[in-house]
Protein backbone atom coordinates (compact mmCIF):
# COMPACT_ATOMS: atom_id res chain seq x y z
CA UNK A 1 0.00 0.00 0.00
CA UNK A 2 1.33 3.49 -0.87
CA UNK A 3 1.59 6.39 1.36
CA UNK A 4 -0.50 8.16 -0.94
CA UNK A 5 -3.60 5.80 -0.62
CA UNK A 6 -3.21 6.41 3.00
CA UNK A 7 -3.21 10.17 3.32
CA UNK A 8 -5.72 11.41 1.27
CA UNK A 9 -5.69 15.16 2.47
CA UNK A 10 -1.95 16.53 3.70
CA UNK A 11 -2.27 19.86 5.24
CA UNK A 12 0.86 21.80 6.59
CA UNK A 13 -0.40 23.66 10.01
CA UNK A 14 0.33 27.21 9.79
CA UNK A 15 -0.55 30.50 12.29
CA UNK A 16 -2.62 33.53 11.01
CA UNK A 17 0.45 35.44 10.69
CA UNK A 18 2.37 33.17 8.32
CA UNK A 19 -1.29 32.92 6.04
CA UNK A 20 -0.97 36.46 5.75
CA UNK A 21 2.24 36.43 4.38
CA UNK A 22 1.71 33.68 2.25
CA UNK A 23 -0.89 35.48 0.55
CA UNK A 24 1.40 38.71 0.28
CA UNK A 25 3.80 36.84 -1.19
CA UNK A 26 2.07 36.20 -4.57
CA UNK A 27 5.23 37.00 -7.12
CA UNK A 28 9.10 36.68 -6.39
CA UNK A 29 10.09 38.68 -3.78
CA UNK A 30 13.32 39.92 -2.47
CA UNK A 31 14.07 39.36 1.49
CA UNK A 32 14.69 43.13 1.86
CA UNK A 33 10.66 43.99 1.00
CA UNK A 34 9.79 42.40 4.47
CA UNK A 35 10.30 43.79 7.57
CA UNK A 36 12.04 42.82 10.76
CA UNK A 37 9.60 40.12 11.84
CA UNK A 38 8.21 39.25 8.76
CA UNK A 39 11.68 37.64 7.62
CA UNK A 40 11.59 35.82 10.67
CA UNK A 41 8.21 34.47 9.95
CA UNK A 42 9.42 33.77 6.43
CA UNK A 43 12.52 31.80 8.11
CA UNK A 44 9.92 29.56 9.45
CA UNK A 45 7.92 29.27 6.26
CA UNK A 46 11.16 28.18 4.90
CA UNK A 47 11.93 25.50 7.22
CA UNK A 48 7.89 24.26 6.40
CA UNK A 49 8.80 24.13 2.93
CA UNK A 50 6.36 26.45 2.27
CA UNK A 51 8.46 29.24 0.69
CA UNK A 52 11.98 28.37 -1.36
CA UNK A 53 15.05 30.68 -1.76
CA UNK A 54 16.20 31.08 -4.73
CA UNK A 55 19.69 32.60 -5.76
CA UNK A 56 20.02 34.24 -9.20
CA UNK A 57 23.08 35.90 -10.12
CA UNK A 58 24.10 36.28 -6.60
CA UNK A 59 20.58 37.77 -5.11
CA UNK A 60 18.06 35.76 -3.32
CA UNK A 61 14.91 36.13 -4.02
CA UNK A 62 11.45 34.15 -2.28
CA UNK A 63 9.59 32.02 -4.48
CA UNK A 64 6.17 30.31 -2.68
CA UNK A 65 6.16 26.40 -3.35
CA UNK A 66 4.31 25.43 -6.66
CA UNK A 67 5.19 28.73 -8.57
CA UNK A 68 8.02 29.29 -11.28
CA UNK A 69 10.76 31.20 -10.31
CA UNK A 70 11.72 33.12 -13.19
Amino acid sequence: MKLNDLISHFEIQTTNEENELLDKLTDVMIPEQFTEREQTVIENLVRKSLITKVVEDGKMYLVKNGKKPF
